[in-house]
């Protein structure tokens, strides 16, 4: 009689036990995760070319920080700008010889067309947050501008820009790396008050690494 009286007190604590894991399973909503699209400026210019090797591979290295889903977008920029990879970041061999042949030195070309990557950056990252991705743009160079004026960064109106984006894409963030302290400074006095600091990300050579996980943050990572 004992036993069964045991056996029954078992079977209920053990079917108790059983309920309240499938309800607690049931109210565990998983991660909020979103897709990003992460849009690549990378200079190709002969005032560049000394930090290039470094800077191409941060972009690896990045790329190796995102998700298999996110999707990313290289653009070159020298004289002119135009696109020399979309597709998986995990791609790495792809995303690795695209950099290497497409970035190679070109005397013939002269400038560096910030100013028309950009654009092209901002029209690929409303495009991409149309089909449900999370969208950054990181510009990876010294910012010099040289070359057409049509083609340089307009420092005065590139916030208006920057604006006009953000009203599309709340979540928009953007980040530049390499550039000379100054220039750097100059990217935070005109487009803090438009994206604000966890959505603005700038980073010398010596602090890269950190802002790294400031962008993967940035982007819901």
């Amino acid at each position: 009689m004992k036993n069964t009286i045991k056996i029954i007190i078992f079977g209920a604590l053990f079917l108790s036990a059983v309920l309240l894991g499938i309800l607690g399973v049931s109210k565990i909503k998983p991660d909020d995760f979103h897709k990003a699209a992460v849009i690549f400026i990378v200079d190709a210019s002969a005032s560049n070319q000394k930090d290039l090797p470094a800077q191409k591979m941060m972009i690896r290295q990045l790329c190796s920080m995102l998700d298999p889903e996110d999707h990313i977008k290289i653009l070159r920029v020298s004289e002119d700008s135009y696109l020399i990879y979309e597709g998986s970041p995990q791609s790495s061999a792809e995303v690795r010889k695209s950099m290497e042949k497409f970035t190679q030195f070109d005397e013939k070309e002269y400038g560096t067309a910030y100013g028309l990557s950009i654009k092209k950056a901002f029209n690929h990252a409303l495009n991409m947050y149309k089909d449900g991705y999370v969208p950054a743009v990181v510009v990876i160079g010294d910012l010099e501008n040289e070359g057409a004026v049509d083609k340089q960064i307009n420092w005065d109106t590139l916030p208006d820009d920057v604006s006009e984006v953000k009203k599309q894409a709340e979540n928009f963030s953007m980040m530049f790396l390499f550039a000379a302290p100054a220039k750097l400074d100059l990217v935070k006095e005109k487009l803090s008050p438009v994206l604000g600091e966890q959505h603005l990300i700038i980073g010398n050579d010596v602090t890269s690494a950190k802002s790294l996980r400031n962008f993967l943050s940035a982007i819901g990572r």
